[in-house]
């Protein structure tokens, strides 16, 4: 049975990107967090479109609440022991609201939050029809955030979604402001080229997180490609979401075709497979020990 030991997961998060860019795999609930953690992940990220779409089965307009994403960062933080970076969308409403918000995630045990500069209901950062705060506002909500912190390792990303709004001068100086008033890393979402991206890193001082989605505003660009930029965070926020999505179709509709689940047994983790991953013989050990049927 795994229990993370008690540290603070923003001081780990923050060592670890002192040494090197810090990848970190999309999940959107606790078993995706284990499969993301056994496959070596270092460090996860949180979806909020994740959350939305897999618990709520809806788009992602703002429509889960921020005890929904309290909820499922908790369920996820306690069965990794590595630092998680959670989505916390526009921080559920205005300056007081994004305090509240700071003092659930860091509850939940997450190593920090991002927050994004746009109106609610806000959208998906690759889809055209935002609009944003005025970055006055935003500032409000960063102090509120970094005030807010019980652990002062705890991180406050501020993301901006100001170059499909404003353009990419507008959403650097936005980025520069937010730097000011407090924020501990730049999230630029909807980058459209590498160009911008070293654009970016020229003008902002502070740490930068890269959003490597698919399907939306930004070309696909490895690893080392935003290493040799000098970001210091890469999250693939739904890639292990889509990939199951489409997997999961394609069951459905075998298995409501064929009448039976004979072809997809290859495709499966088995039984054991599964007992493994969650450790359930660490369950029955602790059972055991605890009514007293092992010699202590």
């Amino acid at each position: 049975m795994l229990r993370p030991a008690l540290v603070s997961p923003g001081a780990v998060l923050r060592e670890m990107m002192a040494r090197d860019i810090v990848v970190m795999p999309g999940v959107f609930n606790a078993i995706s967090a284990v499969s993301a953690h056994k496959a070596g992940a270092q460090a996860i990220y949180l979806s909020g479109a994740g959350i939305t779409n897999a618990a709520l089965g809806v788009p992602d307009i703002a429509l889960a609440t921020l005890s929904e994403f309290a909820q499922q960062a908790a369920y996820v933080t306690q069965v990794v022991p590595i630092p998680v970076l959670s989505d916390a969308d526009t921080g559920f409403g205005e300056a007081l609201n994004v305090a509240r918000t700071v003092i659930e995630m860091e509850r939940a045990g997450l190593a920090g939050i991002h927050l994004e500069d746009q109106v609610s209901p806000k959208r998906c950062g690759h889809l055209d029809g935002k609009a944003c705060i005025a970055p006055d506002e935003m500032a409000k909500k960063i102090r509120a955030a970094v005030d807010s912190k019980r652990d002062s390792s705890f991180l406050v990303v501020a993301r901006t979604d100001a170059r499909g709004v404003e353009g990419l001068g507008s959403a650097i100086e936005r980025a520069k402001m937010y730097a000011d008033n407090g924020a501990d890393a730049i999230f630029p979402e909807g980058l459209i080229s590498d160009e911008e991206f070293e654009a970016f890193r020229s003008a902002v001082r502070i740490p930068l997180l890269a959003n490597m989605t698919e399907f939306g505003k930004t070309p696909i660009i490895p690893v080392n490609r935003f290493r040799d930029l000098g970001y210091q965070m890469v999250i693939f926020p739904m890639t292990a979401f889509r990939v199951m999505l489409k997997a999961l179709d394609e069951t459905y509709a075998e298995l409501l075709t064929s009448g039976t689940q004979a072809a997809l047994l290859s495709a499966m983790r088995t039984r054991a497979e599964l007992y493994d991953r969650i450790d359930y013989a660490g369950y029955d050990a602790n059972d055991q020990k605890w009514s007293g049927e092992q010699d202590l």
